[in-house]
């Protein structure tokens, strides 16, 4: 074989073997001043939807090495997402209630 075509069939080769995973999405709600989960497993590539189903509004926050992010403060009714994507445990919280607090595990 030449080493176009050999080139050729290895590309397709790769093409095959090496196809991504679909990444998920899940949801966490906010109620009663509280996230519905205390702990998440997701995997790498995941993104999770924090969806405010409170009367008040939230701020969710990670200062977590693996995901640091601030959502913003949002009213019942909004959802804000994260995607993962790196592997570890991420540490979340509400800015505006200290007592809420979560924690997500990378895989």
């Amino acid at each position: 074989m030449s080493r176009g075509v050999l080139a050729c069939v290895a590309c397709v080769l790769m093409h095959f073997t090496v196809m991504p995973a679909f990444a998920a999405e899940h949801v966490v709600e906010q109620k009663d001043k509280k996230f519905t989960l205390k702990q998440l497993s997701v995997a790498v590539g995941d993104s999770v939807s924090f969806k405010n189903s409170d009367v008040v509004n939230h701020n969710v926050f990670s200062l977590s090495e693996i995901k640091s992010f601030d959502l913003g403060s949002y009213p019942k009714g909004q959802a804000r997402a994260v995607t993962f994507d790196k592997a570890g445990v991420v540490e979340i919280e509400c800015a505006i209630h200290p007592d809420m607090r979560m924690e997500v595990k990378v895989k």
